[in-house]
């Protein structure tokens, strides 16, 4: 992993290459050339090591590693971190007093991510980038980060009518035309003549109809129907007196006065 400059993705404890998740890469040496096994005792036939990636693993799509911390047996996990996962033989245990947490952040927030992971002898200091995060097993663990160069996203820019446009509480710009429309290749509805073409059916001195617009046609039964009013003259009209008025209109409420004594 010497000079690399891509964020990593995933950490892992593993016990051999028959164990190591695919695309990672394990850490067997440290910077000085020792075994980089983390099981240490007089004989020891098994091992234990770090393993890490850069590749987009399912648990962590579109994630990077922001920071790596080692906690004591009784130190609480922080929040946003989790501790790395474990590809191991069943009969070996990862040491408890001492435990490795990441934590894993989008890569299109991050602003920082660490790109590379080295072992040392705990005397043996490194220097920058690398910066020490703590020890385990005799072993000094030490990361570096990078700036991350991934793009951020951009809203994706929508199309707005010419409609939607005059919608728009922004007086200041002009709803403009929709150009490059063939009105050839625009289908139109077939319909008859509008209702408000019949002078029967205006409302008002503009001659606009209150269901002017609306997408329906007269029924040719009913268009036999639909006739130019005629001129009254004002030798038709009668004038009718107020007496006429309530003989006419005379109503007495005897029902309605007959339920409420009930």
């Amino acid at each position: 992993m010497e000079g690399n400059s891509k964020p990593l993705t995933s950490l892992a404890w593993t016990s051999g290459q028959s164990l190591c998740p695919k695309g990672h890469n394990i850490i067997v040496a440290t910077v000085e050339g020792a075994s980089a096994s983390f099981l240490k005792g007089f004989n020891q036939k098994s091992a234990l090591y770090l393993t890490c990636s850069t590749e987009s693993t399912s648990e962590a799509i579109g994630q990077v590693i922001t920071d790596v911390r080692i906690l004591t047996e009784k130190s609480p996990l922080p929040v946003g971190y989790a501790y790395i996962g474990e590809y191991i033989d069943p009969k070996i245990t990862v040491p408890k007093k001492k435990r490795i947490c990441i934590k894993l952040t989008p890569i299109h927030t991050a602003e920082t991510a660490v790109a590379d992971f080295k072992l040392a002898l705990k005397n043996k200091p490194l220097s920058e980038p690398y910066k020490r995060i703590g020890d385990m097993s005799g072993l000094a663990l030490w990361c570096k980060h990078v700036l991350v160069t991934a793009p951020k996203p951009t809203p994706k820019p929508r199309n707005v009518t010419a409609g939607m446009r005059g919608l728009s509480l922004d007086n200041t710009s002009p709803a403009q035309p929709i150009h490059g429309t063939n009105e050839a290749s625009v289908p139109k509805l077939s319909r008859g003549p509008s209702i408000s073409e019949h002078p029967i059916y205006e409302s008002n001195v503009y001659g606009v109809s209150a269901i002017d617009g609306i997408p329906f046609t007269i029924h040719p039964m009913f268009e036999s129907r639909i006739v130019e009013p005629s001129i009254m003259s004002s030798h038709d009209l009668r004038i009718k007196t107020l007496a006429d008025i309530e003989n006419e209109y005379n109503y007495g409420f005897v029902v309605e006065r007959t339920a409420c004594t009930r």
